[in-house]
């Protein structure tokens, strides 16, 4: 039974790495290709959009289950393990905001515009 509720806490915690690059309204990107949205391969951007101007990939923060606590490292790779988020930055062209597409598992989980990357 205890065995179960650990496996569980480790789901959750999972789950919450993974939802958070969601937490941002859905969004879209038009590019000369076609139009980007959440769902779409990577492969499906680089043939809309073509190539990033910028790119950065990052394992993103463990969190203890239902807290807003990080666990540190080594704790976390040994309980729970990495999860890659990627990080792709297109330029529009003048006037136009930055979009920036976060990827996870090679599939486009968010779309964020802003005047400079975070």
């Amino acid at each position: 039974m205890k065995e179960t509720a650990m496996k569980l806490l480790k789901l959750a915690c999972v789950a919450v790495l993974v939802g958070l690059p969601c937490l941002a309204t859905a969004e879209s990107l038009r590019c000369p290709g076609g139009i980007v949205a959440e769902g779409d391969s990577r492969l499906s951007v680089i043939y809309k959009c073509g190539q990033p101007v910028l790119t950065d990939t990052y394992c993103a923060p463990v969190y203890y289950g239902g807290t807003l606590n990080v666990v540190p490292e080594p704790f976390a790779s040994a309980v729970v393990p990495c999860q890659q988020i990627e990080q792709w930055l297109y330029e529009r062209g003048p006037g136009d905001l930055m979009a920036t597409v976060f990827l996870r598992s090679g599939v486009v989980q968010s779309i964020v515009y802003g005047r400079q990357p975070r």
